[in-house]
């Protein structure tokens, strides 16, 4: 029988001892030789089998299928909350998100390194502790993932605010919802979601936001819409105002 310790900290594979985060999270796996491995016990022998490396891009179909998508913004993402697709609607909706050139972007060093996820998140104190607890999720559900890992090692060395959180323990998944947002172009965003894991890449979700239909959301989704086809939105432009 194969088994596998999961628990609410990182467990690290290597049988002399367990990593918890902190700065040399990542150092520890490597030093104990299991970066990018996972270690399996039948209860006798320890083996090392080589993991086939999670993507950081998506099929072009998934792309496509996207792209069909064009009234309201939808993404996909992994567990490590990278933000891997987008169709217009969704680049524009996270278009902070994607100020940083090193690699796809990323939901919890958004939120955590970068100021202006405080105007972006209205109630940051929410918007932070869904972002721990979806981590913390994925920790359970894959305890050796390195980019995982490292992600984590990162954040808690970078961020008090992340080490406080990550040290609490909240575990809970959020497929459905409501989520405001303060968009720097169109101002105030109220927008339900429904996130859907796909069947074909298991570590993927969809998140597709919709807005009320006769809302002030609805009439800035258009507006950000126009805004995102504008030969100008890789300039600076003055915010929009809804009528």
């Amino acid at each position: 029988m194969v088994e596998r310790k999961v628990g609410p900290d990182f467990a690290c594979p290597h049988t002399s001892f367990s990593c918890t985060v902190n700065g040399s999270i990542a150092a520890n796996c490597r030093a104990a030789g299991v970066s990018n491995s996972t270690a399996l016990t039948d209860g006798s022998n320890a083996i090392l089998r080589r993991r086939r490396p999670k993507r950081s891009t998506v099929r072009p179909s998934l792309q496509w299928s996207l792209d069909t998508i064009t009234t309201a913004p939808a993404i996909v993402g992994n567990n490590r909350m990278d933000l891997l697709a987008a169709n217009h609607l969704g680049r524009a909706l996270y278009r902070d998100h994607y100020a940083d050139p090193a690699g796809p972007p990323n939901f919890a060093r958004f939120t955590f390194l970068d100021n202006a996820a405080r105007r972006f998140y209205p109630d940051w104190d929410l918007a932070a502790d869904m972002c721990v607890a979806n981590l913390r999720t994925s920790a359970g559900k894959d305890p050796h993932d390195k980019g995982l890992h490292d992600l984590v090692g990162e954040l808690s060395t970078r961020s008090d605010e992340f080490r406080s959180r990550w040290g609490a323990h909240s575990v809970r998944t959020h497929g459905t919802g409501i989520k405001h947002f303060r968009h720097h172009i169109v101002g105030d965003l109220t927008l339900a979601y429904e996130s859907m894991d796909l069947r074909a890449e298991p570590d993927l979700t969809m998140t597709i936001y919709a807005a009320e239909p006769g809302s002030p959301t609805e009439d800035a989704l258009r507006l950000l819409a126009i805004w995102a086809a504008s030969p100008k939105t890789n300039t600076t432009p003055e915010r929009l105002s809804t009528p």
